[in-house]
């Protein structure tokens, strides 16, 4: 007689259940304070020096500096680059289209288009049944790095990930409810607040959400299935 197989996270787990599971994983891939100053602070620079000098020009360059400053200082103290180089891409490509268009606000655009791909992605990806979340935990879980898609053949982890991701794309969409009307209406201060308050913060308010939803959650790991 066959050997039962077991299903990915059922096996040697000590969790009883799904949510257990995913808590775990997700504190592995979330980051500290630090990275939310090295995401926020390029953003600061800029408004700050627009609202001082009202000229992009000025405001790029500082936001610039601000960043490759950041690299320095992480080069020194050392730890994940993740975060830091997140904010020098970033603050790259909202520099170009700044400094294209002439318009300050224009710098908040290509978050906003990142945004709006990040939530149709996540709710693409539910309504596919590989939901975003799930690549999180896969991420996070050695057992996977052979195969990254294996955690969806354990049913009850896949139900689980996607109510989670639902926060996911509840962020984005009030991220873009608030940020679109700022742009359209070329307050460039209050789209700086609206980034910073919208960014980090917000994610970890999505977060603790996540975490209440973990907390309280009940689902059963899927047990070992005999091999046919």
């Amino acid at each position: 007689m066959a050997e039962p197989q077991r299903e990915p996270l059922a096996e040697a787990r000590a969790e009883e259940t799904v949510e257990m599971v995913i808590r775990g994983r997700l504190s592995e891939v979330l980051g500290g304070w630090y990275g939310s100053v090295e995401t926020a602070l390029p953003t600061v620079v800029f408004v700050v020096v627009w609202l001082v000098r009202e000229e992009v020009r000025p405001a790029v360059v500082a936001a610039v500096a601000a960043t490759l400053l950041m690299v320095g200082v992480r080069m020194a103290i050392g730890g994940s680059y993740r975060y830091v180089l997140s904010s020098l891409f970033g603050i790259g490509i909202a520099a170009f289209f700044a400094l294209r268009s002439g318009n300050a606000e224009d710098a908040f655009l290509p978050g906003m288009l990142v945004s709006a791909a990040y939530g149709i992605g996540a709710l693409v990806s539910i309504l596919a049944r590989w939901p975003l979340i799930g690549f999180l935990v896969a991420a996070a879980d050695p057992k996977f790095a052979d195969d990254p898609r294996a955690w969806r053949r354990d049913r009850p982890l896949v139900r689980v990930c996607s109510r989670l991701t639902w926060v996911l794309v509840a962020l984005f969409v009030v991220r873009l409810a608030v940020m679109v009307p700022l742009y359209l209406a070329g307050e460039v201060a209050w789209l700086g607040v609206a980034k910073i308050a919208l960014g980090w913060p917000a994610y970890l308010a999505a977060i603790l959400v996540m975490g209440v939803m973990l907390t309280t959650g009940r689902t059963p790991l899927q047990q070992e299935t005999p091999r046919t």
